[in-house]
């Protein structure tokens, strides 16, 4: 597809965006209610459970990830409340709005855009796997808010899916479409979630997940994280970023990794990857 024609798609969606002829997806009601008492200042631990103990397929899966080996849990945790005395309300907010977002998923009207979902879905839980692991053995970054990186990285795919249903003949050229997805959804994606009032932190990892040259110093953020998790997400396949010299990465630096040691680590974190993704999958 020629640029001018990819250029002028952002610019309609963009503008249609702006004039609200297009909604960008909404976070999913539990999350919603869920950050804004977990981030308000006083909110009791009943308030909160409250909120969450009112949608069942939550509940279910927090309990489940709470009970699992990943947190090591010292005995087993029964109910909203005793989940949040135990984690506390920031890995709980991160969690829930985690666990929410397969919701965000489930649209679309065609077939071509169902399957495009149900992709984007299975690989942004692959990352989001990655990203829990490498962020908590290194880095000192929160590895539930690393995975909710991982989770929101590509959100920006969701509303070109949503435009391109309006347009049979890109919807229906795959090369096109795939083009398409991968010029614009980073730039798409820091609307989303600045529409949902993310962190900054957060909205950077949408916007600059593909930036491979992005240098920022010495500490490593979420970004930096996400970025390579991505990478690691297409190893064993013929995707481009497989054939990019990851060693001219900056990310791998201030991770304090070498591309071949962050493919033995996941090798070596194979079973958490499979038990984070089944988390989310059942």
């Amino acid at each position: 597809m020629a640029n001018s024609l990819i250029e002028k798609f952002c610019n309609d969606l963009v503008a249609d965006i702006k004039a609200n002829k297009v909604s960008l997806p909404a976070l999913p009601e539990v999350a919603l209610k869920a950050r804004k008492l977990l981030n308000e200042q006083g909110t009791t631990s009943h308030q909160i459970s409250k909120v969450i103990s009112a949608d069942a397929v939550i509940t279910t899966r927090l309990l489940r990830a709470v009970n699992s080996p990943l947190y090591r849990t010292r005995s087993q945790v029964e109910d909203v409340k005793m989940a949040i005395t135990r984690l506390g309300n920031a890995n709980v907010r991160n969690l829930v709005t985690s666990l929410a977002m397969e919701q965000l998923y489930q649209s679309g009207l065609s077939d071509e855009v169902k399957q495009k979902l149900k992709e984007n879905w299975k690989h942004s839980l692959h990352v989001a796997s990655l990203s829990f692991v490498i962020a908590r053995d290194y880095t000192q970054l929160t590895p539930d808010e690393a995975m909710l990186s991982g989770l929101i990285h590509d959100i920006g795919v969701l509303p070109i899916l949503e435009y391109a249903e309006l347009l049979p003949d890109i919807l229906s050229n795959k090369a096109a479409l795939d083009r398409l997805v991968f010029v614009l959804h980073t730039k798409i994606g820091h609307l989303v979630l600045k529409k949902w009032n993310f962190p900054e932190e957060l909205v950077t990892v949408a916007r600059e997940h593909e930036n491979f040259e992005r240098d920022t110093g010495i500490n490593p953020d979420y970004t930096d994280v996400v970025l390579v998790a991505n990478l690691l997400s297409h190893v064993g396949s013929d995707h481009p970023h497989t054939k990019l010299d990851w060693n001219l990465i900056p990310a791998f630096n201030r991770l304090a990794m070498t591309p071949e040691e962050s493919i033995a680590a996941i090798k070596d974190a194979h079973d958490e990857i499979i038990e984070i993704q089944n988390i989310f999958s059942q």
